[in-house]
C-alpha cells in the first residue's frame, strides 16, 4: 500500500526551497487552462439575487476530542438565496470551529466561536444581495477574500485561516449550486459539474467505504467492536493531549493496542487483504523526528505496511518535506485552496482529504481536478455533518479515482457517532431510508438509483424549507 521512497529521510532544504516555487507554478498551469475551458462553455443563466436569509440550529454532540480539545455542540448553518425569477433555494453547512481554526476555538467560548462563523455566513449573504452570478465557482472566488477579511476583523485574528472562511461559506455555496441547477434546468449532480472539472470526478464506484472516526482516548476494544461490525477502515485520532513526549508515548501505546486488537482482520476491499490504518494527528506533531518515532514503532510491531495514510501530522506553518517518510501523508485543513494544495504536493504530500462539506463544493472541484492531473489520490473526510451533507460528500467520494491499494470509494462519516439526535436529523433527508443512506457492513451501496437521484441532495428538505416560509 505504501509507495517506494528514497532511503534518505531528509531532503536537502536548499534544493527543496529552490525548486518549490517553479514546481507549484507548473502544477497550477493545467488548472488555469481548465478554468479557461470552463469559461468557454455554452452560455449559462445570469442569476441575480433578489433576497437572502439565514438561520441556524444548534445540535448537541457526544464530546468529540481532537487537537487537544473537544467539541460538544454543532451549529447547522442554513442559507437562503432567492433569484429575481422567483426561485428560492436552501443551502446547508455544518460549522467546525475547532477543526478550521483552533485559535478561534481557544480564544472564545464554544458558542461564541460558532456565532463568529455564522456571522461570516450572514456577511456573505448580504454581499450577494442585488448581485449576479453565472456559476458558483466564480462566485466563491469573489466572496472568499471579502469574507476572510471580515472574519479577521470580528475574530480579532489577523492570521485567521482560510479554511475558517471556507467553512462559513459552505451553506452559501450549497445554496448557490442548487440555484444554479434550477436556473439552468439541471436535474443531476453529474451535469452540475463544469466540464473543466469532470475528469477528476468521473469514476463511478458501486460502493463507498463508510469510515467512522474515533477520537483521542478511544479504547482498542471500541475499535475492535467496529471492525466486528464490518468497518474495514477507521479514522484513528492521534496527537494525544499533553507535552510532545507525553503525546508520543500515548500514541505509540494506542498504535500497539489497535494493532493487537484488529491487525489480523481481513477485508476484501484492499489488495493486501488486511485492514488499513488511517491516522489523523490534526497538526499536533511539532517535529518530523517525533513522527519518525511513531513510524519506527509501527515497523517494530509489524503495523507499518498496514498504514494507508497519516493525515495532517504537522501544523500548517511547518513546511518540512514529508515525501521521504515511507508512508502516504495527506493534507487536510492546510490545503485550504487549490494553490495551498499545490504547495502541499510539492512538500511531499501524496494524498488530499477533500471536504465539499467543509471547504465548499466549488473549492473541492478545483482541488480534485488539480490532484487528478498531478496523480495525487483523494478521499473524502467528514466534519461531523448532518445526513444531507453526508450525501453531498458521498457524491464526491463515489466519483473520485480509486485510492491506491483499495477497490472502493472512501468517505469518512461520523455524524451517527457524535450527534445525539442523529435519527431526527436523518428524518430531514429528502431520501431518508434509501439504501445509499445506510451503512451496511462498513460500506454504502452507491447503486444506480444513487446516481439517478443524485443521492437526494438536489431535492428540497421540508424541514429546512419551513424555516424560511413567510
Amino acid at each position: 500500500m505504501n509507495e517506494p521512497t528514497k532511503d534518505n529521510r531528509m531532503l536537502n532544504r536548499r534544493e527543496f526551497v529552490g525548486c518549490a516555487s517553479s514546481l507549484v507554478a507548473l502544477g497550477l498551469t493545467s488548472f488555469r487552462n481548465a478554468n479557461s475551458k470552463a469559461k468557454a462553455q455554452a452560455p449559462l443563466a445570469n442569476i441575480r439575487i433578489k433576497n437572502v436569509n439565514s438561520n441556524f440550529e444548534r445540535e448537541p454532540l457526544n464530546p468529540y476530542r481532537f487537537k487537544g480539545s473537544a467539541i460538544t455542540e454543532s451549529w447547522q448553518a442554513i442559507a437562503y438565496l432567492e433569484s429575481e425569477s422567483g426561485v428560492g433555494k436552501v443551502g446547508l453547512g455544518t460549522q467546525g470551529v475547532l477543526w478550521s481554526d483552533s485559535k478561534v476555538f481557544e480564544k472564545h467560548s464554544e458558542a461564541a466561536g460558532n456565532a463568529l462563523m455564522y456571522a461570516m455566513s450572514e456577511r456573505a449573504l448580504q454581499l450577494l444581495k442585488g448581485t449576479s452570478f453565472t456559476n458558483p465557482v466564480e462566485l466563491l472566488d469573489k466572496l472568499l477574500p471579502e469574507v476572510l477579511d471580515y472574519g479577521k476583523k470580528i475574530t480579532g485574528n489577523p492570521n485567521l485561516r482560510k479554511t475558517f472562511a471556507l467553512n462559513a461559506l459552505v451553506c452559501v455555496d450549497n445554496a448557490a449550486w442548487l440555484l444554479y441547477a434550477q436556473e439552468n434546468n439541471i436535474s443531476r449532480f453529474d451535469d452540475i459539474i463544469p466540464a473543466a472539472y469532470r475528469p477528476g470526478l468521473s469514476h463511478r464506484h458501486s460502493k463507498v467505504a463508510s469510515i467512522p472516526s474515533f477520537s483521542v482516548g478511544t479504547t482498542a476494544d471500541t475499535i475492535k467492536k467496529a471492525a466486528d461490525e464490518g468497518y474495514f477502515i477507521m479514522k484513528l485520532k492521534t496527537g494525544s493531549a499533553g507535552s510532545q513526549q507525553e503525546m508520543i508515548e500515548k500514541d505509540i501505546a494506542f498504535l500497539s493496542a489497535v494493532h493487537k486488537a484488529i491487525g489480523h482482520y481481513e477485508t476484501p476491499y484492499t489488495k493486501s487483504g488486511k485492514i488499513p490504518y488511517y491516522f489523523d494527528a490534526n497538526g499536533r506533531y511539532e517535529k518530523k523526528e517525533t513522527l519518525l518515532r511513531f513510524l519506527d514503532h509501527a515497523r517494530k510491531i509489524g503495523a507499518f505496511d498496514q498504514i494507508a495514510v497519516i493525515e495532517e501530522p504537522f501544523a500548517e506553518e511547518n513546511e518540512v518535506y514529508v515525501g521521504d517518510l515511507g508512508v502516504r501523508i495527506a493534507a487536510d485543513e492546510s490545503a485550504h485552496t487549490v494553490e495551498d494544495a499545490a504547495r502541499r504536493i510539492e512538500q511531499g504530500y501524496t494524498a488530499i482529504a477533500v471536504k465539499a462539506i467543509a471547504k465548499t463544493l466549488s473549492m473541492t472541484m478545483k482541488i480534485t481536478q488539480l490532484a487528478y492531473e498531478k496523480k495525487i489520490p483523494c478521499f473524502c473526510a467528514d466534519l461531523t455533518v448532518n445526513p444531507i451533507l453526508v450525501d453531498w460528500n458521498k457524491s464526491v467520494a463515489a466519483r473520485l479515482p480509486p485510492f491506491p491499494g483499495m477497490s472502493i470509494g472512501l468517505q469518512e462519516t461520523n455524524g451517527h457517532q457524535y450527534f445525539k439526535n442523529w435519527d431526527k436529523l436523518m428524518a430531514y433527508h429528502p431520501k431518508a431510508g434509501a439504501v445509499w443512506t445506510k451503512t451496511q457492513k462498513g460500506v454504502y451501496e452507491t447503486n444506480q438509483a444513487f446516481y439517478d437521484e443524485s443521492g437526494g441532495i438536489l431535492m428540497p428538505s421540508p424541514h429546512y424549507q419551513a424555516l424560511f416560509q413567510k
